[in-house]
């Protein structure tokens, strides 16, 4: 394809993928390609999917079809991790002309060499067993905070999870890989980084996953503290059996690495834990969110939480619900379990109604609003630090604290990208 042609991206699901569609649009503005607005009428578009749920295959096919309307000459990528589990399925979309697996997304450039509209759809996708290679990405541009990609895959084998078969065995960046990059984001003036990875804590696996370098996430924080120009990093979300002592001391008396944890948590009741194969029990759980409070009581701590989850019954569900109205949490992202195919869960029996799912689902986002209601009330009178976001919505703009607590003013360009001090109301 020559140059001069416009692209335009979509990103559906997690961190790990806005920042690899940011880093897919910089290699094909690097080759030449106009980049538009998704909504604009472009030559070529990209949708970069996620597999974690039913809805996101939907939205996937949703956004083709909308596409086929407003450009139906246009020519239709799908990559991601619904490509690389069902590529067949997803060729068979009308509209759709190339499909690249896990191991051919970052080749999206040289596909689109010769690519014309046709009948049929490529697809280039390989069994994931044979997926082994580590590509970096970041976002940059798109926000304010940066999403640096340093882990892919993963080796756990929860019984609910795709992502081992969409991404593939865990591996990761090297430290000085990644040293690399944030020097590249240190020149173009980025203030904050976010770590992403699928399995972040298992940082240090080799491109063909085992444990080829002697380096591990806490080697990486250290290093990553001692960077001159990134005034901010946060960690995107890390396993509580892999959150060690050492990571929650060493964030505590950090001025870089933001008093802020992301810790999936998936069930409250050690039953269901078990029955999700998850590493750890409830116990561990309450004993990193009460060290991490000891040492940082300001510190914000978000809860990924499943219900709904085959054979949880009303009890399970209450012993979930009464465990974090007991925790010292700040909020909760709750999701609705969604049957994957080729998941051991779909083993499990008995399935919890659809609706029932639903009203526990809502149950819990009630409790994750008060829960960050009585956080941000705890810190009230407060005067913290805020860097400013550049998005502005009737004239205002956004921030948030070192301890990502969401804030609002007046638009004022000259804040844009910048920390100011802002007392909490």
């Amino acid at each position: 394809m020559s140059q001069n042609k416009t692209v335009a991206f979509h990103t559906l699901g997690c961190k790990l993928n806005y920042s690899e569609t940011s880093t897919l649009s910089r290699m094909l503005e690097a080759d030449g390609f106009q980049k538009l607005d998704f909504e604009d009428q472009a030559d070529v578009y990209v949708i970069n999917t996620c597999s974690v749920t039913e809805n996101a295959d939907k939205e996937c096919r949703q956004l083709v079809r909308r596409i086929q309307r407003r450009a139906p000459a246009s020519l239709v990528v799908i990559t991601g991790c619904y490509a690389q589990l069902k590529p067949q399925e997803i060729a068979s979309i009308e509209g759709v002309d190339l499909v690249l697996g896990a191991a051919e997304k970052f080749n999206l450039s040289k596909h689109l060499q010769d690519l014309t509209k046709g009948d049929s759809a490529k697809v280039c996708s390989c069994d994931i067993e044979e997926v082994n290679g580590f590509n970096a990405a970041y976002s940059h541009a798109d926000r304010t905070r940066t999403f640096l990609k340093v882990q892919d895959g993963c080796d756990y084998g929860c019984t609910f999870c795709t992502i081992p078969l969409a991404r593939g065995h865990s591996r990761s960046d090297s430290i000085e890989g990644v040293l690399e990059k944030v020097k590249e984001l240190q020149d173009q003036n980025v203030r904050e980084i976010v770590l992403t990875g699928v399995n972040l804590g298992d940082f240090g696996k080799g491109n063909a996953g085992g444990r080829l370098r002697e380096e591990n996430f806490y080697d990486l924080v250290q290093e990553l503290d001692k960077v001159e120009g990134i005034d901010r990093y946060r960690i995107s979300s890390i396993e509580p059996n892999l959150l060690s002592e050492d990571i929650i001391r060493f964030v505590a008396q950090s001025k870089k690495f933001m008093p802020h944890f992301h810790i999936p948590l998936q069930s409250g009741s050690n039953k269901i834990l078990g029955a999700m194969r998850r590493r750890y029990r409830r116990e561990l759980y309450t004993e990193r969110v009460a060290m991490i409070k000891e040492v940082m009581p300001h510190c914000c701590i978000g809860v990924d939480v499943i219900v709904g989850f085959p054979s949880e019954t009303d009890e399970d569900f209450k012993e979930t619900f009464d465990f974090l109205h007991n925790l010292d949490v700040s909020y909760l992202h709750v999701f609705t379990y969604s049957e994957r195919p080729n998941t051991m869960a779909l083993d499990i029996k008995p399935v919890v109604p659809i609706e029932k799912r639903h009203e526990r689902n809502k149950v819990l986002r009630n409790l994750s609003y008060q829960k960050m209601q009585y956080f941000t009330a705890q810190h009230a009178g407060e005067t913290r630090k805020v860097l400013w976001e550049s998005a502005e919505k009737n004239g205002l703009m956004e921030g948030y604290t070192d301890n990502y607590i969401r804030v609002q003013t007046s638009f004022r360009e000259e804040w844009v990208n910048n920390i100011t001090d802002w007392k909490i109301s």
